[in-house]
């Protein structure tokens, strides 16, 4: 059985919204295919009438900075993210977080935009943008807005993202300044492809050894990628140190809802999990704040 009956490949944002808006809801955005089709072929996404191909629309595929902003296509791959000096400088946990995506094959053509746009609550690449600040720019028959990431989240594979309709272009996110850091953390399991158990993307702010700010990230712990905020309220304030971690950990226990999942981990196992995860990620965001050394951790060992 065919999967779709035509393809279309536009050049542009706005033929692809013509080109979806002509098929009245029985079409489909591709852009890296590696959720997609799989899920296509296998039977959980039903054919559709057409395919719309966003690979050839340059506009999705460009990272710069400007007027304050970091600026990343949509259809830009996790391979050519973890290749960009601007953001290991200045986004270093969404460098880290797309490095362990999948295998060096899926980075290669699966794009940060389709790690949004799938809504998975343990997506690596959202996570990092969560804990980044990042809105995403949604093009539709109406124009185009900036949307907060977790705005996008209905629930586990459910986005608010009309996908016969809409597209994503682009993201932004403000660049680390002098005394921000952050970083992103996930303990997986191997299975031909790392299988995230639970990731944690960690921002924060330092000025002579007090957390400023913070932005703590974790998935999947509930239907949508959780931002920690009563954790985020504990460490504001604060001298950083590890003896608060064990707190953290319990003010974000206190607002994860973790599950057992019967092919990666126990709800138990992941409880235990969160103190580890954010010995790694908090203290290293928190290094790179202080210190100004940004070096991303872990490219490419998932």
């Amino acid at each position: 059985m065919p999967l779709w009956e035509h393809y279309h490949r536009p050049s542009t944002v706005d033929q692809a919204i013509d080109n979806l808006a002509q098929y009245a809801g029985r079409a489909r955005v591709l852009a890296g295919g590696t959720d997609l089709l799989l899920e296509m072929q296998q039977g959980r996404t039903a054919p559709v009438t057409a395919v719309v191909d966003i690979t050839q629309i340059s506009e999705i595929k460009t990272i710069e900075e400007a007027d304050g902003y970091i600026l990343i296509g949509a259809g830009v791959t996790h391979t050519a993210i973890t290749h960009a000096t601007l953001l290991a400088q200045k986004a270093t946990c969404l460098v880290e977080s797309c490095g362990v995506i999948g295998g060096p094959q899926v980075r290669n053509v699966a794009t940060l935009g389709g790690n949004v746009a799938h809504a998975l609550p343990a997506g690596d690449g959202t996570l990092s943008l969560i804990a980044l600040d990042a809105e995403a720019e949604v093009a539709g028959p109406k124009g185009r807005e900036w949307r907060p990431i977790g705005s996008l989240y209905v629930g586990p594979g459910k986005s608010a993202l009309d996908h016969a309709a809409e597209l994503i272009v682009r993201f932004r996110l403000k660049p680390h300044t002098a005394g921000e850091g952050s970083a992103f953390k996930r303990i997986m399991r191997p299975q031909g492809v790392a299988l995230p158990i639970l990731g944690l993307g960690a921002w924060v702010r330092v000025a002579g050894g007090v957390v400023e700010a913070a932005r703590i990230a974790l998935g999947p712990a509930g239907p949508r990628p959780l931002r920690a905020g009563q954790a985020e309220a504990f460490l504001v304030g604060k001298a950083f140190s590890r003896d608060l971690l064990p707190a953290l950990a319990e003010h974000v226990l206190a607002e994860a809802r973790l599950r057992t999942s019967p092919h990666r981990a126990t709800a138990e196992y992941r409880t235990e999990l969160i103190l580890p995860l954010l010995a790694r990620a908090v203290p290293l965001a928190v290094q790179r704040a202080t210190t100004g050394h940004v070096t991303p951790e872990g490219i490419g060992e998932g």
